[in-house]
């Protein structure tokens, strides 16, 4: 194992808190690995880059020689976590949890060494308690101390409904780090309340409490909010190069030392470099943006995915190109009305490039329809159907293609 300062300096990079940071150093001063725990509940079955920061941190700690233990919360996903909620969250059935925590486990091992991550299911422990181990647990809290909790007080300041299974979850959570004795918990910064229970709860049950790491909730790519689905601000694991590629690129300039320190793979002198780099003003954004960029997408979509998206985006965006990938449909998707034309906004839902005949009436209206790389005109929505033959291709805003066969 690295020195103890060396492996602190990996491991504060990019934390938001430790607590206790010195509790951290003495644990690693024992010279043997400590257990790591990341638990997650499989809400949903598409991660994203913001989902994926606790995973790297995560990965940073199997290089050092820790162990890390993954649990999949098929027990507390069916209460939901109440963290950065202002209502609770709708129930999920035992086949949606059971199904979200395939393709979680499937998206996490992208960014986590598969031979070395142990992983648990936390309803293996949690769905056997009984009345009285429940009560035992529960009886080590108090309604006034998580109460304190922000998101709990300002609902109950509110008048807002808080049910009273939602009480629970930082209960069961804290049993979880019980249960695997864990030495260091991670989660995101909305986490801390839960993290510090489970030093709580260790602490009344003898054992040595665990240290809580959080890491910051990663800006989406408005560069104004949290990354979320809900925002559509996102980049997913599962997206497409090309796509993934784009949407690195459409970063704000000063997100980008963020992105490299939580999101990429680069070496941590490296990203300290380009800090320093942009502290004063020698910083060239754009060349970083897709370096940036080509990192994160090897990363999820294997070595060299990374150049081929760049040269795919490079040829749609730079040459007015379609993707080696456009989506292909055959001319037969063309319909011509009774005035003899046809209609965009039909065609272009046909086409899987806009959503609604209103969206896509939109497109045409800002200039973003294109047919060959001609944009069409706005509020032209009926066009000759000359226009549309064999190899044509069609453009729908930045990155929805189509192309007729």
């Amino acid at each position: 194992m690295l020195p103890v300062e060396e492996q602190m300096k990996v491991i504060m990079s990019g934390t938001m808190q430790v607590v206790p940071e010195d509790e951290l150093r003495k644990k690693l001063e024992r010279g043997v690995p400590l257990n790591i725990k990341l638990g997650v509940d499989p809400t949903s079955p598409d991660l994203h880059l913001g989902h994926a920061v606790p995973l790297r941190k995560m990965r940073q700690f199997q290089d050092l020689g820790h162990n890390v233990t993954l649990i999949i919360g098929n027990g507390t996903a069916l209460i939901g976590d109440p963290s950065g909620r202002d209502s609770t969250r709708p129930p999920l059935t035992e086949e949606q949890v059971e199904a979200n925590a395939k393709t979680y486990v499937a998206q996490a091992m992208k960014v986590l060494d598969p031979e070395k991550t142990k992983i648990v299911h936390n309803g293996d422990w949690l769905k056997p308690l009984n009345l009285a181990e429940m009560l035992k647990l529960m009886s080590q809290f108090n309604v006034a101390r998580i109460l304190e909790r922000e998101d709990f007080r300002k609902r109950y300041d509110a008048g807002q409904s808080i049910a009273l299974h939602e009480f629970i979850y930082p209960v069961l959570q804290a049993y979880d780090s019980v249960v695997v004795k864990a030495d260091v918990e991670m989660g995101g910064n909305d986490q801390i309340f839960n993290l510090l229970a489970g030093r709580d709860l260790m602490r009344a049950m003898g054992m040595e409490p665990q240290v809580a790491l959080t890491m910051p909730l990663l800006v989406g790519t408005d560069g104004v909010k949290k990354m979320s689905k809900s925002y559509k601000n996102y980049v997913g694991l599962t997206d497409e190069p090309t796509d993934m590629y784009g949407k690195v690129m459409s970063l704000t300039d000063e997100l980008v030392p963020m992105y490299y320190r939580l999101c990429s793979t680069c070496p941590l002198e490296e990203v300290d470099e380009i800090d320093r780099a942009y502290k004063d003003g020698t910083a060239d954004p754009y060349a970083l943006k897709r370096a940036l960029a080509r990192n994160i997408v090897d990363l999820y979509h294997g070595a060299g995915a990374g150049d081929k998206a760049q040269a795919d985006w490079d040829g749609t965006f730079k040459k007015n190109q379609a993707p080696e990938d456009t989506p292909e449909f055959p001319l037969s998707v063309v319909q011509v009305n009774d005035e003899g034309k046809v209609y965009l906004g039909k065609l272009l839902v046909d086409l899987k490039i806009a959503g609604s005949a209103g969206e896509a009436r939109r497109l045409v209206d800002g200039g973003g329809v294109k047919i060959d790389g001609q944009a069409v005109a706005p509020k032209q929505y009926n066009v000759d159907p000359a226009v549309l033959r064999e190899g044509t291709e069609i453009q729908a805003g930045k990155r929805r293609w189509a192309r007729l066969v």
